[in-house]
């Protein structure tokens, strides 16, 4: 039986510093001398030379040329983007993680499913994190252990005890609230229903795992896994599209992922010539199984508005003068004979009178929207019940997301849906960056946000914490760093811990990113 996820992660007591050692899990920041030198973390990858029990570990990189100055070092680093587990003692022989991160994986040139020579080999490794699971009691530790216990499993063909393992990790992983660990539990997972023949549950977990938040090279990993997944349902073009997307994230040469998707690029061609093209790929909204909610549209001969369906059809009459889109399953109506907002469902009954008297309203988010009576301030937040859930008034307030909203009372803070204060109320601005050319509202998918102090930027997490004081001109939350601009303009970036990592002598932030690249060197996770 596995532990029931806990809510709160055991605080872990001083230990020294262990060397840095890379995981299935980890993405390792390799920090350089002064002078400039980067060299390159030997991170284990899925075709690095077989690591077998009792071998010599994989040989190290060759030392990788930098134009930036890299700061502080490699273990503190490392620190700041993973969590390394310490390395096996002698008497324990290798940890049967760096022995599966390290195994050399053979592919069916057909089926692009690994080849096994050696089961019992594996079997070894399966017993030993067995071991290694019995005694952890926190959820990052069983999340991993567990999701890596059902990729053996799977491999072995044990699909059964490979299902249940995974979606136990799951559990954990979602308990911790940290995206990278679910993108990966929720990948492992899709890998097994997907031999299973689950394939329409595994593709949505694919698509939902690979958030645009993560590392590039963790997401090319997962569009291959992806890839093969449509290749067994005969989805050739699907196939292709996730390959190719693969080789476009992978920004720095990555020989081993050009064999792979060159081996699979051979497996869809030879499958088209067999086959055709297979049917035409799905939009993602396909894929996540999300249905569309109606549209709101506008009959000239009334002169009012209504909703349509996807197919074009009427599905909610036309009686409204004014109409928000549909949200969280739910739309604001106004009819012509009030000035105030009723709320109704993608079927269009009333779930909110407009007797309710909010002239202000927002749209729902996470069962949640801020509403006011006179459309000005004094924002509070309400269920689609109308049940008042956050009584305190705003003066102005950013919709939920994950559990938390940005709002304004004096200076900008944040809330959580118990209107619980989690950001002091002292900033004078909310709005998050990314580096995939998104700005956020508030916090992003992975729990953070940025915050400006009169013109400044810093980062906080969704605890509250400051992560990044607001000393920086401009900061962008990059996956794996944060982007910073020094007072002359030029960029550089922080690493997790809002510790200097490169100084910022770059002249933009796409050349600090390229940099990032060719510094970060982070495992292909065993998916």
């Amino acid at each position: 039986m596995s532990a029931a996820p806990v809510s709160v992660n055991p605080v872990s007591p001083a230990v020294p510093p262990t060397p840095v050692v890379a995981t299935p899990d980890t993405v390792l920041p390799v920090a350089a001398s002064a002078a400039g030198a980067a060299t390159a973390l030997s991170a284990p990858t899925m075709l690095h030379p077989l690591v077998r029990p009792g071998g010599a570990p994989a040989p190290a990189a060759e030392p990788a040329a930098t134009t930036a100055t890299v700061t502080g070092d490699a273990a503190a680093a490392a620190a700041a983007a993973a969590e390394p587990e310490p390395e096996a003692t002698p008497e324990a022989g290798p940890d049967p993680e760096q022995v599966l991160a390290a195994y050399e994986w053979r592919f069916h040139h057909e089926t692009l499913r690994e080849l096994v020579d050696n089961p019992d080999e594996l079997r070894e490794i399966r017993d030993r994190l067995t071991e290694k699971l019995t005694p952890a009691t926190d959820n990052p530790t069983r999340a991993r252990l567990l999701s890596l216990r059902a990729v053996v499993s799977r491999i072995l063909g044990d699909l059964t005890k490979a299902l249940s393992d995974g979606k136990m990790a799951l559990v954990h992983a979602e308990a911790t609230g940290e995206l990278r660990r679910i993108a990966l539990a929720k990948a492992r997972l899709a890998h097994v229903l997907q031999w299973r023949g689950d394939f329409t549950e595994a593709d949505k977990l694919f698509a939902e795992a690979n958030s645009t938040e993560l590392p590039d090279r963790l997401r090319a990993t997962m569009h291959e896994h992806a890839g093969r997944s449509c290749l067994d349902q005969g989805r050739y073009m699907e196939a292709f599209n996730h390959f190719e997307k693969a080789l476009e994230l992978r920004k720095v040469e990555d020989p081993e992922l050009i064999t792979r998707t060159e081996m699979a690029l051979d497996a869809v061609s030879m499958k088209i010539a067999e086959n055709g093209m297979g049917p035409y790929p799905r939009s993602m909204d396909e894929i996540l199984q999300v249905s569309k909610p109606p549209v709101p549209r506008f009959d000239e001969r009334v002169q009012c508005w209504g909703f349509a369906g996807a197919d074009g059809r009427t599905v909610i009459s036309p009686a409204f003068a004014d109409v928000q889109p549909f949200r969280d399953g739910a739309a604001w109506v106004r009819r012509p004979e009030m000035e105030t907002w009723e709320l109704i469902d993608e079927a269009g009954t009333r779930l909110i009178d407009g007797r309710a008297g909010w002239l202000g309203v927002g749209s729902f988010s996470d069962g949640l929207a801020w509403v006011s009576r006179d459309g000005a301030g004094n924002w509070v937040a309400i269920d689609k019940q109308g049940r008042v859930v956050i009584s305190t008034g705003f003066e102005d307030v950013r919709p939920f997301r994950r559990g938390l909203a940005a709002v304004r009372r004096g200076g900008w803070g944040a809330v959580d849906k118990q209107g619980r204060a989690v950001v002091p109320f002292q900033f004078t601005g909310f709005a998050t960056a990314l580096t995939d050319g998104r700005y956020v509202d508030g916090f992003s998918d992975e729990g953070l946000a940025i915050v400006d102090a009169g013109g400044r930027k810093g980062v906080v997490d969704r605890t509250g914490a400051v992560v990044v004081p607001p000393v920086h001109p401009a900061l962008v939350i990059h996956p794996v760093a944060f982007l910073i601009a020094g007072p002359s303009g030029r960029w550089g970036a922080l690493d997790r811990k809002g510790r200097p990592f490169i100084d910022p002598e770059l002249p933009s932030r796409q050349v600090v990113m390229e940099e990032l690249d060719r510094l970060l060197a982070d495992t292909k996770p065993v998916l």
